[in-house]
């Protein structure tokens, strides 16, 4: 009975593997608390280089 057992639990596992594949999920993927801010101060700075154009091509 044991072996049998563990053939079908090996079994099982594959095909639960098999099928995770195809499932996909709806979460975000996680992004640390350091890749935010840094990702933060990048835009900010564009924003930055953005309004510096645009006020100094209001002066020409």
């Amino acid at each position: 009975m044991n072996r049998k057992k563990k053939i079908n639990s090996i079994l099982k596992k594959k095909a639960k593997k098999a099928n995770a594949k195809f499932h996909t999920t709806n979460k975000p993927k996680y992004v640390s608390k350091a890749e935010r801010e840094r990702i933060e101060l990048e835009a900010q700075l564009k924003l930055k280089e953005q309004s510096n154009e645009l006020s100094s091509g209001n002066d020409k």
